[in-house]
């Protein structure tokens, strides 16, 4: 009994685990997808022409 309620905390925090790592990867994506943005914006308004 106390090893099958080990592996299910086990497999929950592994699972949890897994989620936020793809989450966290995912906004990481999102940011630099901004910052691009940002940054072509930036190169286009040089000569202040925006």
């Amino acid at each position: 009994m106390k090893r099958l309620i080990a592996l299910m905390f086990l497999v929950a925090f592994s699972t949890g685990t897994l989620t936020a790592c793809n989450t966290m990867k995912g906004a990481g994506q999102d940011v630099q997808k901004v910052g691009e943005k940002v940054e072509e914006k930036a190169e286009e308004c040089k000569d202040a022409k925006c």
